[in-house]
């Protein structure tokens, strides 16, 4: 029964992040004047399985210097951490209830820089390493700034948990009276998942493919649907934090179709700046980061800890 109900759990999540490679291809070919996939399956709907199926009958090859139980464990843990992050996420049940999801989320994916490290130090190549140790410099900077996003909308909904974070949301949006947080946040997430315009670890000008430039076939194949399965997570996070339900949560079909259409919404945007920005430089990303996002997080969270205190500190009117 448990694995039934771990089955029904993951495979709606690796349907939806195959599908969306396909978007992605589609949405980009529109943008720059061409039709993307269109010959597998009608309207290319079946190129996502075709794929799948052709990297994963392929021959994995490695380098011979490469360490062997890293080299093959790094990309196996990246993908099983991007699908642990669904755990807490409620759609509209959460597979396990937990007190503390937000918490559970932000260590986990944290966990999720140990993959690529691991990667790019067991492929014994210099461009595999710098595209590891940008990742790594990239991915604990930007969570910095996403903690404290998120324990400043924390202490407007009060618990950690993401049930209480939807039921607070019934009335308004949390992105109306916080909406620099929500830009900042998305703007993060945006570098959390190596996105362009900060896909600097897989600066293919400059490091050829990043932290995976030695992985093909199945090993790479694994790396690509985690980082595409965390696009997903990041902006079902984003719709769940900023966009709640308007509305009754005993009306879970309801609710299902506003969570995926806002999430898709979100993904789409993600698609669309991809298109339309170039790369950054590594300095201008880590001076976004400390210089600009850092700073203006630490003052909105000290002002959303202390507007409660001075408004209770106010007389009543006589």
């Amino acid at each position: 029964m448990y694995f039934i109900n771990m089955l029904a759990f993951l495979l709606p999540i690796l349907v939806a992040m195959a599908f969306l490679t396909l978007v992605e291809r589609k949405i980009l070919g529109y943008m720059q004047l061409r039709k993307g996939p269109n010959i597998v399956g009608p309207y290319g709907m079946f190129q996502p399985f075709a794929d799948a199926m052709k990297l994963f009958m392929k021959e994995s090859t490695r380098p011979l210097t490469t360490s062997i139980s890293l080299f093959i464990i790094a990309p196996t843990l990246s993908l099983t951490l991007a699908l642990s992050l669904w755990i807490p996420l409620p759609m509209p049940h959460p597979l396990i209830n937990l007190n503390l999801g937000i918490l559970f989320i932000l260590a986990t994916s944290s966990l999720s820089v140990y993959s690529i490290l691991w990667s790019g130090w067991a492929s014994n190549s210099k461009y595999s390493l710098f595209g590891a140790l940008r990742a790594v410099a990239q991915t604990i900077s930007y969570e910095v700034t996403m903690a404290i996003i998120l324990l400043s909308v924390l202490l407007m909904s009060g618990s950690f948990s993401l049930q209480t974070l939807m039921f607070s949301q019934e009335q308004m949006w949390l992105i109306i009276p916080t909406w620099p947080l929500a830009l900042m946040w998305y703007i993060s997430t945006l570098a959390e998942t190596n996105r362009s315009p900060f896909d600097l670890t897989e600066g293919e000008s400059e490091l050829v493919s990043g932290f995976n430039v030695e992985y093909a076939a199945g090993p790479f194949a694994l790396f690509f649907m985690a980082e595409y399965t965390n696009i997903i997570l990041m902006n079902a996070l984003t719709t769940i934090v900023f966009l709640g339900p308007l509305y009754n949560m005993f009306m879970p079909e309801l609710y299902s179709i506003n969570f995926m259409t806002k999430t898709l919404l979100l993904s789409i945007t993600f698609l669309w700046i991809r298109a339309s920005y170039p790369r950054f430089r590594y300095d201008q990303l880590m001076h976004l980061l400390w210089k600009n996002f850092l700073p203006l997080t630490l003052a909105l969270c000290m002002w959303h800890v202390s507007l409660p205190i001075f408004m209770a500190s106010i007389p009543p009117h006589m």
